[in-house]
């Protein structure tokens, strides 16, 4: 006689279906030393920061991604946030946001190293997913010292192509976009499913989007093996579906008196977003 586990039954029913793998996201926990102002409840980040590592700590998981603005300004900012990220027993990533660079220009080359990032943009695989993590501030106002070529460059692009754009978004330039689109090559060849982490949405068409996001949206959505884009920067949230691509902009930690990030569950043929305060639940199936 076969057990009831092995026909997917319990005695109270079907076996609940289980991930493939999990991973945990937050957008905007943006820390500063500062009196609130308005939504910008500052003091509750390194709380509601803790309080969400405690939580991922009892879960399964495989990584958590923060997906920009873990400070709002200052580098003595990470002191605070950095230490209640070490206690995690889990893997983090992050992406840069704007107000990672509101720091001193001595100290805007040391970002990556300080979060333990291998470089501003990077890419990692974890169970035939590949995560490409960009940087949507490689063309911006603020995210190069004063001067540097690269400031000069970003300067330069804003007002020949971008000019009606906010100074405190970015923009994704051409040696980074070459570098997605060949990584996404590779993941279309190899059969990997892709997500893109960024602290930029591009899509639905908004205020907070990369300067050049229909640039990016037609690499992105050339390659069949993406399937999500993950994003903050924009605290109300958003969520469009594009050419199949799923852009799923995650609410602000920073902007409510309870909390606010998810648990992504992959799954073979979905991803499904569990929320935790604001956020809420999303079922993501995949093209």
């Amino acid at each position: 006689m076969l057990s009831l586990a092995l026909l997917g039954l319990t005695a109270s029913g079907p076996v609940p279906e289980r991930p493939q793998f999990s991973i945990g996201a937050i957008a905007d926990a943006q820390y500063a030393q500062e009196a609130d102002s308005g939504q910008r409840l500052y003091h509750t980040a390194p709380g509601k920061l803790a309080a969400a590592v405690a939580d991922f700590d009892r879960q399964k998981l495989d990584f958590v991604v923060h997906l920009g603005d873990f400070i709002d300004k200052d580098w003595a900012s990470f002191d605070t946030m950095l230490p209640i990220v070490k206690r995690s027993r889990h893997p983090w990533h992050f992406a840069l946001g704007n107000h990672e660079f509101s720091i001193p220009d001595a100290y805007k080359p040391q970002l990556p190293a300080k979060l333990g990032m291998p470089a501003r943009y990077y890419s990692f695989e974890r169970k035939g997913w590949l995560f490409v993590v960009t940087d949507g501030n490689d063309l911006s106002s603020y995210g190069w010292p004063e001067g540097s070529p690269q400031h000069k460059a970003s300067m330069d692009a804003h007002a020949r192509l971008y000019a009606d754009k906010p100074l405190w978004d970015g923009g994704i330039g051409d040696t980074q976009l070459a570098w997605i689109d060949a990584q996404l090559a590779v993941a279309d060849k190899r059969g990997l499913k892709v997500a893109l982490l960024s602290h930029f949405p591009v899509y639905p068409e908004n205020k907070h989007n990369l300067w050049n996001a229909e640039a990016v949206m037609a690499v992105v959505e050339r390659h069949p093996s993406v399937k999500l884009w993950l994003d903050g920067h924009n605290h109300d949230g958003n969520y469009g579906v594009h050419a199949g691509v799923h852009y799923v902009n995650l609410k602000a930690m920073l902007d409510t008196e309870s909390t606010s990030y998810a648990r992504l569950d992959f799954f073979p043929d979905r991803v499904e977003v569990r929320g935790t305060g604001r956020q809420q639940d999303m079922v993501l199936p995949l093209r």
